[in-house]
């Protein structure tokens, strides 16, 4: 087996582990593992943009105020304050560096608007392709650093955890099979969602909760768990992935209507189309109940020209199914896009383990609550993926070395068994754990989950059991933590307790043989 150290390693190639390697590379060695290309992470396809009170009318304590708005409550207020602040900074830095967002002929920052914000405050950059220009500007600094390796094709499947220190990870590499150990005195973990644990999602095949697994099998904390945004705006074609019609295609004056031609959220919100995401969900989840259809977006009242140019990406993807994004009804429905809950972390992005770090999607750093503000994901990679570093880069290297160490395997002979089980759970996890739930499909989603745990022990050393096992425990996480907050709140809707109640305004922490606790909202500013 082989054996390898490094002062950082940085688990996942998304704009957060892009970052956190980037500046890692000031203060040591860093390895950058990727399970997939570099390239492949919910980062690279994010179209909206970033979130930055960047505008002659805006300021963060704006940009403050609708973050917790959107969150419904559950935002921990100095993580939302060092975003927005910190965020704003951030941003002038990357700009500094050579990002190119979109300017006016006059050279003024082209700002969008999208669902929550009350001002313009969206960057975008090539219309709507601002997250390939984001990673692909820091990829292209990652590989031309001498402190930095790279790992494609390498998957972590165990962080070694001993007395509450962390000291290092397990990777197994898919081309040949080989089992090796990273040992470090930083273990960042920025790989990403979950959302493909869901039969419909907008996410890369990647995204599978890998994190979420090793940090919980380490010990680490998870928090809100239950809090799974649903993109209001996916593609639904039969036959086809769900693919994401950016929100800003909203913001620009897009319409929502339903099979009968309705414009159905003038009447349920005084934002209408621009409501945050999880009542634009709902809403449209409700009205497709109601129809027995789909609903549709409907640009034809916008400038062809403009639209064409400001969604050139999106604009070619639907003609090639045949639909003129300015001309055509746009069929849509819901898909899984976005974790907000995740790894519970401290505002340096530390987990309760010392040495092991998350940031990004797989972290839970209180900044999100209960609903994530639209393009408020690649602001928080941006401040979080430097934070860590700042607290990280003091460390010892542990005295402790990994142990407990079991090769594991690829067998193809399980493939099949994988993709069958991998496929039920999706579709457990959408009609059971989906955009509406109730107590008695959950408890029977959870009866599954459990049986499957123990069918596929996590100790198995062939890597498909191991994975059903880390995927039956993801389901089983969001269900526990979904089945104990009885109410409707954000991204969490249950038609039993569809109101939102006063006494679940706390975050709900999961931590290995451990029983469920609550821990109460900050509201201290930094």
């Amino acid at each position: 087996m082989k054996q390898f150290e490094f002062d950082f390693v940085v688990v996942g190639s998304g704009l957060a582990g892009l970052l956190a390697a980037w500046h890692a590379s000031a203060h040591g060695t860093v390895a950058l593992i990727s399970k997939s290309e570099l390239d492949i992470s919910n980062s690279y396809h994010a179209q909206g943009g970033i979130a930055a009170a960047i505008g002659p009318d805006d300021n963060p304590v704006n940009h403050f105020n609708d973050t917790l708005t959107a969150g419904r409550g559950l935002c921990d207020h100095d993580a939302v304050s060092i975003l927005v602040n910190e965020g704003l900074a951030q941003v002038r830095e990357m700009i500094a560096m050579g990002v190119e967002f979109d300017k006016d002929p006059s050279g003024m920052l082209v700002l969008g608007l999208e669902g929550g914000h009350s001002r313009r405050r969206i960057l975008h950059a090539d219309g709507d392709a601002t997250g390939k220009v984001m990673t692909g500007f820091m990829l292209k600094k990652i590989l031309a650093n001498t402190r930095i390796t790279t790992f494609e094709f390498t998957t972590a499947v165990k962080v070694f955890s001993q007395n509450g220190v962390c000291s290092g990870i397990q990777t197994l590499d898919y081309n040949t099979g080989e089992n090796s150990l990273f040992r470090t005195k930083a273990t960042i973990l920025a790989t990403g969602g979950l959302s493909r644990i869901y039969a419909r999602s907008t996410n890369p095949y990647t995204a599978t909760g890998d994190g979420f697994a090793l940090a919980w099998q380490a010990g680490a904390r998870l928090a809100d768990m239950e809090f799974i945004q649903f993109h209001p705006t996916a593609l639904s074609l039969d036959g086809e992935d769900a693919y994401l019609i950016s929100e800003a295609v909203r913001g620009e004056g897009a319409h929502l209507i339903d099979k009968y031609g309705e414009r159905f959220m003038l009447q349920l919100h005084p934002m209408a189309e621009l409501a945050p995401r999880d009542v634009v969900a709902s809403a449209i989840f409700q009205r497709m109940q109601e129809t027995g259809s789909t609903v549709f977006l409907s640009l034809k009242h916008l400038d062809a020209g403009f639209l064409k140019e400001r969604f050139h990406s999106i604009d070619a993807k639907l003609s090639s199914f045949g639909i003129d994004l300015t001309n055509d009804l746009i069929p849509i429905s819901p898909a899984a896009h976005y974790t907000v809950g995740g790894i519970r972390t401290d505002v340096w992005g530390q987990t309760n383990i010392t040495g092991l770090f998350a940031c990004g999607e797989v972290a839970s750093t209180g900044v999100m609550g209960a609903n994530r503000l639209a393009s408020n994901s690649l602001l928080e990679c941006l401040v979080y993926g430097k934070r860590i570093v700042e607290k990280a880069k003091d460390l010892p290297l542990p005295k402790a070395r990994p142990n407990n160490i079991d090769t594991i395997v690829l067998n193809p002979a399980t493939d099949n068994t994988y993709l069958n089980i991998k496929n039920e759970l999706a579709e457990m996890m959408s009609n059971q754990v989906g955009i509406v739930r109730n107590r008695e499909e959950m408890l029977i989603a959870q009866e599954r989950f459990n049986s499957i745990k123990r069918q596929y022990p996590g100790s198995l050393s062939d890597y498909n059991g191991k994975k059903i096992n880390e995927l039956a425990t993801v389901c089983s996480l969001i269900c526990i933590s979904a089945l104990e907050r009885e109410e409707s709140r954000g991204g969490h809707v249950r038609s039993d307790f569809p109101k939102e109640v006063p006494q679940f305004v706390h975050h709900i922490i999961q931590e290995k043989d451990k029983s469920l606790r609550t821990e109460t909202v900050r509201k201290n500013l930094p």
